[in-house]
């Protein structure tokens, strides 16, 4: 540990050297695009800072998060069948749910998952205080888990990895654009230290976060996941989340993958429905004040806690205890619905904490549940069942996050082997094309769009600085095809490059586009939100214009 704090400090004073005395303020256009040895060294410089100081923080809130949930196995052991001391504990609660109230208003987007302010950060629509959001994640996701709350810490991981990495970009005196990559990056390596998977945290940036293919901030991200990762295992160990031994799927029972993948897809699609229509329902009691009905949500945890304790915070130890015990359908199904809806009234809340890894229990008893029944009518080998655990954790990922690539590479990280990569592939393909053939939200998308963003607060609005965005044209645009001036990209987007391949094109207005290129351009921080949302329809498959 003393050598990783080293390590992470030496790194530090070398970034400070790098930007205040090697490199000015205000960087040319001709140095930002140049792509040199020296740019692709100081993108790994940057990229271990950010796993450094991300896995860091992301550790704190697990061991955080450890102690918080023994706290509350021993005092319900404490409380129970003692009914003095039970009606004590409801009266703790509902002061623990007055202050996580009160640290809510303290920072606002410190509350909920955290991935969608990420999201919202990156595209522009809110720039909150590194330094808050981080306080006021750990101290609220630790007392909300002492509460018992169903959340997890994968999705707060994701905030606070990406807090870390821009507050290293703001000490370091870091220009937008990088301050952008690098909080890309940290929500990655955060991703990466919460799951010990670093290519998960890489396909989630890609995939949840970009949207897009960027070669620096692949580049940057996959050192910062995988340092992230090792930071992660120093204190973790290398154990994976499943342990068990892989059985090959008989291809002549492929048919059963698809039965079970369209039903995971409409589940993921009916999980994203009524957890937003919770949201929506819990928003519209405004009559009663957030300091009255969060300690109301943290006694009915309590109570919750009493009867079935099974189902409280995250989930790890339901993951377990399904491994390990292998219960009968009719135990699967009770915790699988109360671990539902108790969920999407803890999520419905704002108490500080993920909805991503209760999700992904969620799917594993879902998936466990049809392997079950899966293996009573078909004559399946017994030793599939728990592949059909880790089918349905896929899937309904697949399907509620709409990164059907992120959910594979996710499942084979937690195994940790590659012989269960087709079934699993097969699953989440299947349940992302039955969630878009449903027309279902992207749920962390969803929470943005229905996000409570205050315009005068936005740091991007005060800004006059340009930042660098690139997009691929994919193939089946209407883009492919067509000369850059005969293309409406808005009016505070400057295309600056087209790489195609290992060239690099200096654009006029009669180049014309072909899939594959990736286009840079310089857009207006000022109108980065607006600016960035036309270019992402510009460069879908199929135009849609925003109305």
């Amino acid at each position: 540990m003393f050598l990783t704090y080293h390590f992470s400090i030496e790194l530090f004073k070398l970034s400070l050297y790098n930007n205040f005395m090697k490199q000015p303020k205000k960087l040319s256009t001709v140095r930002k695009l140049k792509s040199n040895r020296s740019e692709a060294f100081f993108l790994v410089v940057r990229g271990v800072e950010v796993g450094i100081f991300a896995g860091l923080v992301s550790v704190l809130y697990r061991y955080l998060l450890s102690f918080a949930e023994n706290g509350l196995l021993s005092v319900l052991a404490l409380v129970k069948n003692d009914t003095p001391k039970t009606v004590l504990w409801f009266f703790v609660l509902a002061l623990l749910g007055l202050f996580v109230a009160f640290v809510n208003k303290f920072e606002p987007y410190a509350s909920g998952s955290g991935i969608p302010q990420i999201n919202g950060e990156i595209k522009g629509r809110l720039s909150p205080v590194w330094w808050r959001v981080i306080l006021a994640k750990l101290v609220g996701g630790t007392t909300s888990v002492f509460a018992g709350l169903s959340l997890g810490r994968e999705g707060p991981s994701v905030q606070l990895g990406g807090m870390a990495a821009k507050g290293v970009a703001k000490v370091t005196k870091a220009d937008k654009t990088t301050e952008q990559r690098m909080i890309s990056c940290g929500a990655g390596a955060g991703m990466a230290a919460a799951f010990n998977a670093p290519l998960t945290g890489i396909m989630f940036v890609m995939e949840e976060i970009q949207h897009s293919f960027d070669r620096n901030i692949l580049c940057m991200g996959i050192v910062s996941t995988v340092v992230a990762d090792y930071v992660s295992k120093l204190f973790f160990g290398l154990d994976t989340v499943f342990n068990y031994t892989t059985v090959n799927f008989p291809l002549q029972y492929y048919w059963v993958l698809l039965i079970i993948g369209i039903i995971l897809g409409i589940s993921g699609v009916g999980y994203t429905k009524i957890m937003l229509k919770t949201q929506e329902l819990y928003k519209r009691i405004n009559k009663i004040p957030q300091y009255i009905k969060l300690p109301v949500v943290f006694v009915i945890s309590g109570a919750v806690g009493l009867a079935l304790p099974q189902v409280l915070c995250g989930g790890h130890s339901m993951v377990e205890y399904l491994m390990k015990e292998h219960p009968t359908m009719a135990v699967m199904f009770g915790l699988l619905v109360a671990k539902f809806f108790f969920g999407a009234l803890c999520f419905a809340s704002g108490a500080p904490g993920g909805t991503l890894y209760p999700l992904c229990v969620l799917g594993t008893y879902l998936g466990a549940f049809l392997g079950s029944f899966a293996l009573k009518i078909t004559g399946l080998p017994e030793g599939l069942w728990e592949e059909f655990a880790v089918l349905g954790m896929a899937g309904f990922f697949a399907s509620a996050v709409k990164s059907p690539i992120t959910g594979i590479v996710l499942a084979f990280e937690l195994t940790g082997n590659m012989k269960n990569l087709l079934p699993i592939a097969t699953v989440a393909l299947i349940s992302y094309t039955v969630s878009n053939l449903l027309g279902g939200e992207a749920i962390y998308e969803a929470l943005l769009s229905r996000m409570d963003v205050s315009q005068n607060d936005i740091e991007y609005q005060r800004s006059s600085e340009k930042i660098i965005k690139s997009f691929v044209i994919p193939t089946g645009s209407d883009l492919d095809g067509k000369k850059i001036k005969e293309v409406d990209w808005g009016r505070h987007a400057l295309i600056i490059t087209v790489e195609r391949g290992d060239e690099s094109i200096t654009p006029n207005g009669d180049v014309v586009l072909q899939s594959g290129d990736e286009i840079v351009f310089f857009v207006s921080q000022r109108r980065l939100a607006r600016t960035e949302e036309h270019l992402e329809n510009l460069f879908a498959e199929q135009y849609k214009p925003i109305n």
